[in-house]
């Protein structure tokens, strides 16, 4: 029986830090840690991380946060992570090289080689068209080019295997967090060991597979010295910060879909039905026989970082006590919808759903010497609403139903600009999560039921999921970005793609 104090510590190893949270019974955040580790770029399009970074950075999140409670208190871990990102190890889980992570691009040719030998065969046994994003093509990569460290490599490992391994001793990984790799068999549950061996490897150079939500090991005497958590406290197989996200959300039925505004953009909805469609992807969803149908675009908040740091780092120097975003938000919310004549599509780092093509750049029209600042800021965040009415509206066309709303949680939910324009684009309410930590929020929910505090997902999800502010869509501004929905920005991709391929075969070296 847990006790009124209990509590449960998430943990969400992102893409450029790690977070410990420790929640109550009533969903709320007791405690919280986090450390930092860089993002590195050896040249041009590869994108990698010291993995050790990882651990490290986990157990100093984890370190911080018991400073502020009794470690006592504490039923159980879950872990989230960054999906797609990938380390080879050896036999004591050491690193064999940097791990490469989910937006790196150096595995072109591999993707080609993918699609030529399998086709839609892989979409249908994996969940996912080919593309660059998952694992397997890096992994093929690897292979190729650097055969002396994949003689090395005992395993190849997720982010949440590899943080698992470290604090058990388990060689072990969750199926909602091995899945996005791109290697599984979604239908039957396991390694798709078929595709493996067709690609000369095998089965054992993975982590044994755990559904999510259930034991997946215990904290040893490794993991406690280097943490502080107890030894043999329980730790819960997890799922990706994806499906956490929807989790977090509540997005568990009603058609009800979440959308995480972070790094990159994901949204998705619960189906009880295995399906596959290029215009999503089926992840597992973190409760027992069901899946996400999810949408990716790759530059979210990246892109508008991207924009501050190479054309408005002046806007430091502003005095102004507001952030270089704040400012720019505040310039933006003048400019008229339509930005002016400005319009973006923003495949900053290639597009997945729906063309999945891994030649596609962003694109950008309507440059006239009146535009400044701030129109390119509003044209970035029309330019991913109207890319996310693409895709949603391909999934409520392929699973017949409407989205009823989209809960919208991660760092850019907390602009009012953009959430009011993504409902005026897209024509769906847009709900917002009362936390910015859903993704952390949604692997303490699988701890909570694994612990007994709750009898099953959706109830858990139900008490400890709340939202606050809502946004409806204006008919006016609604009829504006509807007709340059329709007649621009839809076709304006397909029109032009052949000419965005050919300028990146012509300006990038292939590996």
């Amino acid at each position: 029986m847990s006790q009124n104090n209990a509590l449960v510590i998430g943990i969400d190893c992102s893409t450029t830090a790690c977070k410990a949270i420790a929640w109550n019974q009533e969903g709320k955040a007791v405690a919280f840690g986090k450390a930092f580790y860089p993002l590195l770029q050896p040249q041009a399009n590869w994108y990698e991380q010291d993995a050790a970074r990882w651990w490290h950075s986990t157990c100093e999140a984890i370190q911080q946060l018991l400073t502020q409670i009794n470690v006592s208190q504490v039923e159980a871990v879950c872990i989230t992570h960054q999906r797609e990102t990938f380390v080879a190890v050896d036999r004591e889980g050491k690193p064999v090289r940097n791990a490469i992570a989910w937006m790196d691009k150096r595995s072109r040719n591999q993707v080609t080689f993918l699609d030529e030998k399998f086709g839609g065969q892989y979409n249908q046994v994996t969940g996912k068209p080919v593309s660059m994003t998952p694992s397997l093509s890096k992994i093929i990569w690897l292979t190729q080019h650097e055969p002396e460290n994949v003689a090395r490599t005992y395993k190849f490992l997720d982010v949440h295997g590899f943080l698992v391994y470290h604090l058990t001793g388990n060689f072990r990984t969750s199926l909602a967090c091995a899945d996005p790799m791109g290697a599984m068999n979604m239908e039957a549950h396991c390694w798709a060991t078929d595709l493996l061996t067709s690609l000369e490897l095998r089965e054992e150079q993975f982590a044994e597979l755990v559904p999510p939500g259930e034991v997946i090991g215990y904290v040893n005497d490794t993991g406690a010295v280097a943490t502080g958590l107890p030894k043999g406290l329980r730790v819960i197989a997890g799922a990706g910060d994806g499906q956490c996200a929807g989790l977090g959300a509540n997005a568990v039925g009603n058609s009800r879909a979440y959308l995480n505004l972070g790094t990159a953009i994901a949204s998705g909805i619960i189906s009880k039905e295995y399906f596959v469609n290029p215009s999503f992807r089926t992840m597992y969803a973190p409760i027992a026989g069901s899946y996400f149908l999810e949408t990716v675009l790759l530059g979210g908040v990246f892109t508008l970082t991207w924009f501050v740091e190479k054309f408005a780092s002046d806007l430091h120097n502003c005095n102004l006590n507001l952030s270089p975003l704040e400012i720019l938000e505040t310039a933006a919310a003048k400019v008229s919808p339509g930005a002016e004549g400005l319009m973006l599509v923003p495949y900053w780092n290639n597009v997945m759903n729906p063309y999945w093509d891994a030649n596609a750049t962003g694109i950008t029209i309507g440059w006239t010497g009146t535009h400044g600042k701030e129109h390119f800021y509003r044209a970035i965040l029309e330019g991913i609403a109207f890319e996310q009415r693409l895709v949603g509206d391909a999934v409520m066309s392929a699973t017949n139903q409407r989205f009823n709303e989209y809960v919208v949680m991660g760092g850019g939910s907390a602009s009012n600009l953009w959430c009011q324009i993504l409902a005026d684009v897209t024509g769906i309410p847009i709900v917002r999560s009362t936390t910015t930590e859903a993704t952390c929020l949604g692997a303490a929910i699988l701890a909570a039921v694994a612990v007994g505090w709750y009898p099953d997902i959706g109830t858990a999800a139900k008490c400890l999921t709340h939202t606050a502010e809502r946004f409806t869509p204006s008919e006016e501004r609604q009829a504006i970005y509807s007709k340059l929905y329709s007649e621009v920005y839809k076709p304006l991709f397909p029109s032009i793609q052949s000419l965005v391929n050919k300028l990146t075969d012509l300006t990038t070296t292939k590996l």
